[in-house]
């Protein structure tokens, strides 16, 4: 069994979980008896957990309020707006937005589900490349100019065996 969520509003257990899309945005919302009766959760006239969201605390927003990704200029206004994000690199820019509503919305803000074995080798021949290249950086400002060579020959090495064909040197 899960941990129980608390409520967003007073840190109760909660008891009541609404889910509303606007615009293609996810609002999700964990409420306690007493929370959600005092809203109006439970009035059959109606009710709008987009507006519950507007009066909330936002404790991530306001700091965060002008971000905007350099890579692409998308700005925290596209993302309310669109419900989405401009590039990889926003994901970066907006984590201190995206953090809190994922972790909302899931128990981490981390994947740890499957993922394709060709993907994970990929990834970490990737992430090694990457490495020797700094360190191929710091051995030519370093003037160790045969650790350098080295490094070049290996990353060349690398790069053959991913493309599955001879780099060009």
């Amino acid at each position: 069994m899960g941990e129980s969520l608390k409520c967003d509003l007073c840190g109760k257990p909660a008891t009541v979980h609404l889910t509303q899309i606007v615009n293609n945005q996810i609002h999700k919302l964990d409420l306690c008896e007493e929370c959600a009766a005092a809203k109006g959760v439970t009035d059959p006239t109606g009710f709008s957990l987009a507006d519950l969201l507007v009066n909330k605390p936002a404790a991530a927003e306001t700091p965060a309020s002008q971000l905007v990704c350099e890579h692409c200029g998308f700005t925290q206004a596209d993302f309310k707006k669109l419900g989405r994000l401009g590039c990889p690199a926003c994901y970066e820019r907006f984590s201190p937005i995206l953090e809190p509503v994922l972790a909302n919305m899931h128990k981490g803000v981390t994947h740890l589900g499957k993922v394709p074995a060709r993907s994970i080798e990929r990834r970490t021949l990737l992430d090694r490349i990457a490495r020797l290249e700094r360190e191929l950086t710091d051995a030519v400002r370093s003037e160790r100019y045969e650790d350098a060579a080295r490094l070049r020959d290996e990353i060349t090495a690398m790069k053959e065996a991913m493309s599955g064909r001879p780099a060009v040197s």
